[in-house]
């Protein structure tokens, strides 16, 4: 049995005989016609064009000894000599392109016959002789001569015209058995085309057709169909294989379905005892599977849609992870759900992972509400304990300070050298321990709510003006160029003077902290929607990029800095202020190249006209 490579050897062969074959054909025919063309062109007619050219001469010759006769030597003479160069020259291209049988021993006569010719000229041409004498000699030598001359030229002429005449016909009948092979041979081609191109479709379309018919079918979950193999060749192979394929996807859907089966069980059994609310939703919002929490405390059952959820908030995470193919969780400071669960209360923080396929196309959500509630007690109790501490230091250590003060000051007596030093350490440290509580204090009554917020219409140029002024001096102490770049319009924004000062503080304080000498510190602004836009830029040493995300926490420093920094609790405190005022806080940086934080807040045309002082 012939396999596919073989019939296609076959077919594609027989085209490519005939193919070589019309080639060396055309070959050969045109070969032969440009050899006939040859013969034409080059040989018999530089032969015709000689005789031609001599009888022409001879004809000239003539002339000039009849205007001899009449009285005109000299004319007579130059045309005789012009004419002989002509017809000697004429002669030498015969002599030199004999190509017929016969044509030499003409051309050779002809040669003996001019030069007889000429030798009878000289006698003709002597005017001395009497002019009887003269037309005697030509009248019996030169006449005959002349005539024996033009006829040999007339001979050789023709005999070359016939030899051409004989040759075009060879040529005309060459091109015409050219034309009749071509012919045949083409059409031949064209049978053995139109065999091949039924054959290809007998032995390989019909059955490609039919594997990809059996694919579709396949993709449709048709497994059960079975492929006819007709032959034994490559396709029918080919069908076996696929036939063995269905047979082994007929199998895997069997076992896929029981262990999906028993998957999704033990997934939906499983779900009933997680701590958290979790939900599966498919792209179209329909709910699949959910825990017991989900269903008891949100109402997210299954086979209801995400839509009609209670919370607004797991809408807008299940459409921003099925949008953007990335997690969802909600911005930073956003308020925890609270519910109530069998009379206890408990906190729930949400998250949507998309699920992905392998091009990166998300085919489901998967919401986690993540139960906080004891993670938040003990923040609301680490909270309390920071603030209660800070409360019950703050009145020793006021009694520390002034008893270091009244010290150095020697009310009580006089100090000796090493006693100051002592002394002076005592203070600068009890001075940063009492702006470490005074810090912890500020936090603790801005996370609570009970820092009181005078906000209020603020121009936000002058606002920046009274937040930075404190430290243009510090910067030029510390040879640091301290710029502001803000735009001629600027809106009004509701802010706390105050508070929004220490804002600019502690991020100001930051920038000339880090950054060196002949480096520069930027205060910008800009309107953007409802908010204003304030930010601090340095060209300081920036922030190493895995610490940008915990740069805001409180008790946070960069690992490496002097003891000096800190508490890192400016950040936190920054952080907090901005969130009680309603904006957020953002950190761009790069390290050794600078810092950019910034903050919004709300514009005054957005606030409620009625709404004076808030809090």
């Amino acid at each position: 049995m012939l396999g596919i490579r073989q019939k296609l050897f076959l077919g594609f062969g027989g085209l490519l005989a005939i193919i070589v074959i019309i080639g060396l054909q055309s070959v050969t025919l045109f070969t032969e016609l440009g050899g006939s063309v040859d013969v034409i062109l080059r040989e018999n007619y530089r032969s015709v064009i000689a005789c031609q050219e001599m009888k022409e001469a001879l004809e000239r010759i003539d002339s000039g000894i009849l205007f001899t006769f009449v009285g005109y030597e000299q004319e007579g003479a130059d045309l005789i000599r012009e004419n002989e160069v002509r017809f000697t020259r004429a002669l030498d291209v015969e002599l030199n392109n004999i190509t017929l049988p016969g044509e030499g021993e003409k051309a050779r006569l002809l040669q003996q016959l001019f030069t007889e010719y000429r030798a009878a000229i000289d006698a003709v041409k002597d005017s001395a002789s009497q002019h009887d004498a003269r037309r005697q000699v030509y009248f019996s030598r030169l006449l005959p001569l002349f005539q024996q001359i033009k006829g040999t030229a007339d001979v050789i002429l023709q005999m070359n015209q016939q030899n051409m005449s004989e040759a075009n016909d060879y040529a005309r009948q060459t091109a015409i058995a050219a034309r009749h092979r071509m012919i045949v041979l083409l059409i031949a081609g064209a049978v053995v085309a139109l065999g091949f191109y039924f054959f290809t479709e007998k032995w390989i379309l019909r059955p490609i057709a039919r594997l990809i018919d059996s694919a579709n079918e396949i993709k449709s979950g048709n497994l059960d169909l079975v492929v006819r193999a007709d032959s034994k060749d490559e396709i029918g192979t080919l069908s076996e294989a696929f036939n063995e394929m269905a047979a082994s996807l007929r199998e895997f859907r069997r076992t896929g379905r029981a262990k999906l089966a028993r998957i999704q069980r033990s997934t939906e059994q499983s779900f009933q005892f997680l701590p958290d609310a979790v939900v599966v939703v498919d792209p179209e919002g329909n709910i699949e599977v959910a825990s017991a929490i989900a269903s008891e405390v949100f109402h997210l059952n299954i086979n209801t849609n995400i839509a009609n959820a209670e919370v607004q908030p797991i809408v807008d995470l299940f459409q921003e992870a099925l949008r953007t193919g990335r997690v969802a969780e909600p911005a930073a400071g956003a308020s925890l759900m609270q519910r109530f669960v069998k009379g206890e209360e408990r906190y729930f923080r949400p998250k949507a992972l998309p699920i992905l396929y392998e091009q990166r196309q998300p085919n489901g959500v998967i919401i986690i509400l993540a139960d906080v509630t004891q993670e938040r007690i003990q923040t609301e109790l680490k909270k309390g304990v920071i603030s209660t501490v800070a409360h019950e230091l703050r009145t020793p250590l006021t009694s520390v300070r002034m008893a270091v003060h009244l010290l150095l000051e020697e009310k009580v007596g006089l100090l000796t050298e090493k006693q100051a030093e002592l002394l002076i350490a005592a203070r600068e440290d009890s001075e940063r321990l009492h702006s470490i509580l005074e810090e912890l204090l500020s936090l603790s009554r801005i996370e609570s709510g009970k820092a009181h917020l005078d906000r209020r219409v603020v121009s936000s140029h002058q606002l920046v003006f009274d937040s930075v002024d404190p430290f243009h001096r510090a910067a030029q102490d510390q040879g640091i160029a301290l710029t502001l770049d803000l735009p001629e319009h600027l809106p009004e924004v509701i802010a706390d003077p105050k508070m929004i000062a220490q804002v600019f503080a502690n991020l100001l304080s930051n920038a000339l902290k880090y950054t060196d000498p002949g480096g520069t510190v930027v205060v910008s602004a800009q309107a953007r929607d409802n908010k204003v836009i304030f930010a601090v830029s340095d060209t300081g040493r920036g922030v190493p990029s895995q610490y940008l995300e915990q740069i805001l926490e409180r008790f946070f420093r960069v690992p490496g800095q002097d003891s000096t920094a800190g508490a890192g609790l400016g950040l936190s405190i920054v952080q907090e202020t901005v969130a009680a005022h309603g904006g957020s806080v953002n950190v761009e940086s790069t390290e050794g190249t600078g810092s950019v934080f910034s903050f919004s807040l709300e514009r005054a045309s957005t606030e409620s006209e009625e709404e004076p002082n808030g809090d």
